[in-house]
């Protein structure tokens, strides 16, 4: 048992790597876009701040993950061996085909999948599925509203002030709201995958009979999704940064700011949102207050179908790992 569940442990620190190679483009689409920061720059000054997440907000978003989606009595290793690989393939592909997908929701989707091949629909826990299917709707809204009002909010104080003046201040300022959205990335994501261990190891009887999320457990999750975020997911960078609309620092601020400040919120609220869902619609919100044509809506629409897809998909691909590893007979 012992072997599968440090196996288990390092899928799981795997998972939030690629969680990180995806969201690197979250993190510094729009830096490196507005040329703040060369790519190589941008992607350490994110993944630096996504470590110090780990000693900022607690872990609410860890226990929702961990005790809020499913029965914690259903749990076994082999069920969460299942819904690590559905969420690492789906996210995998959906990466490598350049889609911003939600790795966040990816992972809901494997739970989700997995409980329900194994003891089906009465394992899940209604109350925390429907405040995440929620926010798959809010948060892109939020994050477009927020980008907005910044935007606007941004342009009327600085009415009187050159093109030069506004971008001198702006390349600077938006250091500060990189660094503020990677805190968030890194508090939000990294606990997602602290919950999905948590579980296990509680499952397993490594925790006693409190469920807690270990200090070993933060410190790893937030250095996994760092050391992802220092390894790119370039494709993804570009389709955030480069291809949905044309920024400058100014829209970079505003983006970023309204981003960090909804995710941030959300992470004391305990609600694992999807950062990928809130930093697009971010960039939507900032740019269509110049005009709507400056947003390439047909991509826009393309990656709504990829959030749309995601939980069903991994849960697909959970399911059938599941129905694969029960005919290992896996302790657990």
């Amino acid at each position: 048992m012992m072997i599968l569940v440090v196996v288990i442990v390092l899928l799981a620190l795997l998972f939030d790597f690629i969680n990180g190679m995806n969201d690197a483009a979250n993190s510094v689409a729009t830096i490196v876009s507005t040329r703040v920061l060369s790519p190589r720059q941008a992607v350490l000054w994110a993944a630096f701040f996504n470590f110090v997440a780990a000693f900022l907000f607690g872990v609410h978003v860890a226990n929702t993950m961990g005790k809020g989606i499913i029965d914690t009595r259903v749990v076994s290793a082999p069920m969460i061996l299942a819904t690590l690989l559905g969420a690492i393939v789906w996210s995998f592909l959906c990466t490598h085909a350049g889609l911003p997908i939600s790795v966040s929701h990816a992972l809901v989707g494997g739970l989700v999948g997995s409980a329900l091949a194994k003891s089906g629909i009465k394992s899940l826990i209604v109350s925390g599925l429907l405040k995440i299917s929620l926010f798959i709707v809010l948060a892109p809204l939020i994050g477009l509203v927020l980008g907005y009002i910044i935007m606007i909010a941004v342009m009327w104080i600085c009415r009187k002030c050159s093109p030069q003046t506004i971008d001198h201040w702006f390349r600077r300022l938006q250091l500060v709201s990189a660094a503020l959205y990677s805190i968030g990335h890194g508090t939000n994501d990294a606990q997602k995958t602290m919950g999905i261990i948590a579980m296990l190891l509680f499952s397993t009887g490594y925790l006693g009979s409190t469920f807690y999320v270990p200090i070993w457990v933060i410190l790893s999750c937030h250095l996994a999704i760092a050391l992802g975020t220092l390894s790119g997911g370039w494709k993804v960078i570009e389709t955030l940064g480069m291809k949905m609309t044309k920024l400058k620092p100014v829209h970079g601020f505003s983006a970023e700011t309204a981003a960090a400040g909804s995710i941030l919120m959300s992470s004391l609220l305990g609600i694992p949102v999807s950062t990928t869902h809130t930093i697009t619609g971010a960039i939507i919100g900032v740019g269509a207050t110049s005009r709507l044509s400056a947003i390439r809506w047909g991509l826009a629409y393309r990656i709504v179908w990829a959030w749309i897809l995601t939980i069903p998909g991994s849960a697909l691909v959970s399911a059938l790992c599941w129905y694969g590893i029960s005919l290992l007979r896996l302790p657990g």
